[in-house]
């Protein structure tokens, strides 16, 4: 184990320092550490230079160098880049996470991304820069090559629920296209043929794969798609319920709907009851959420299983912070589809 840690830190890419960017600019460490932490007495000329060196070396500066970090280089913290820690999907991987790291006295930073591609990259430079040990990332971005140099680094970079783009990293997924398909089946078998799609941001791979699966469960039963009952870019509860009111007061009306997101779940359900047709249109949600066995109906729901995605992830990052070396791998974790009531309300086609 040793031998692979040693073999690890060797083929790792040395981190520029701060005596690098002094050498590049042309001043002393002194200047570039009264640039970095923002001090007065700096020329306008040498803070250009210093700014200009940081960015071409990428240099990140160690925040935690003096206080946190171990004898043997190591932070103690993981950095998790989640979509929104106040959804009940990044909650349940944060604490899978928490409780992994928990067990090697590694704490857990962790921050929303809010679909917004800056957002993410600000969070990992902060995260990166205050040298954590780890990272794992749900992309907003539609490419993470920038990444590349802290895996060159040999910091461990795991990517759970969306999978990583221009970076050959570890991932943790869900196998969304089959899950999506397997609703749609469930919908049909109990009589429904006219089924919405309401589909979070068509920005995020997740969305996509889980359309693509509801259009071809559809087409293997015969079913040619209805454009007007598709509806995406639904990333709130509101957007969702309106769309769902907009869809039952039009036509063709569906008599099913497949809400592909626990957000879009919650607004449609809303909607189906404010309309008092909650008992007459079916619904089968993606990705289960808290209480949704207690509402009435009690909701059909393909749940993914975030917990043991975060336990994946944890293990993956000690294991590669423990020296295991291993071709980046894509681990699936199964969803499973939970039938409590609002998808097994029948349609007219039920034989």
């Amino acid at each position: 184990m040793h031998g692979a840690a040693s073999a690890t830190s060797t083929a790792a890419k040395a981190r520029p320092t701060l005596r690098d960017v002094a050498l590049l600019a042309g001043v002393s460490p002194k200047t570039v550490s009264r640039v970095v932490n923002g001090e007065a007495g700096v020329s306008a000329p040498k803070t250009a230079a210093v700014q200009r060196a940081i960015a071409q070396l990428d240099y990140r500066p160690n925040f935690t160098a003096s206080s946190l970090r171990r004898t043997n280089g190591r932070s103690a913290a993981i950095a998790a880049v989640l979509e929104d820690v106040a959804n009940p999907f990044s909650a349940a991987l944060h604490r899978a996470l928490e409780d992994a790291a928990r067990e090697r006295e590694v704490l857990i930073f962790a921050g929303s991304v809010d679909e917004d591609p800056a957002r993410e990259r600000d969070l990992i430079r902060a995260f990166t820069m205050r040298q954590a040990d780890a990272l794992v990332v749900v992309p907003a971005s539609d490419n993470q090559s920038y990444l590349a140099g802290e895996v060159d680094a040999g910091t461990p970079v795991v990517f759970v629920d969306r999978p990583p783009v221009g970076l050959a990293v570890d991932a943790v997924l869900t196998d969304n296209h089959e899950g999506a398909a397997r609703a749609v089946r469930h919908l049909v078998q109990h009589g429904h043929r006219a089924i919405a799609y309401l589909g979070d941001l068509r920005t995020i791979p997740t969305a996509r794969q889980r359309f693509q699966g509801f259009k071809e469960a559809l087409s293997d039963h015969g079913i040619a798609p209805t454009p007007s009952l598709a509806v995406h870019d639904l990333h709130t509860e509101q957007e969702a319920e309106d769309a769902v009111r907009r869809l039952m007061s039009a036509e063709p009306r569906p008599t099913a709907l497949f809400t592909s997101q626990n957000l879009v779940t919650i607004g449609a359900i809303r909607a189906l009851q404010e309309l008092g047709r909650q008992h007459d249109v079916a619904l089968v949600g993606f990705d289960d959420f808290p209480l949704a066995d207690l509402l009435q109906p009690a909701v059909t729901v393909v749940a993914q299983n975030p917990s043991e995605m975060g336990r994946v992830a944890a293990s993956l990052i000690f294991r590669r912070l423990d020296g295991e070396q291993w071709p980046p791998t894509i681990h699936l974790v199964a969803s499973r589809l939970i039938p409590r009531g609002s998808g097994e309300i029948t349609g007219p086609h039920q034989g």
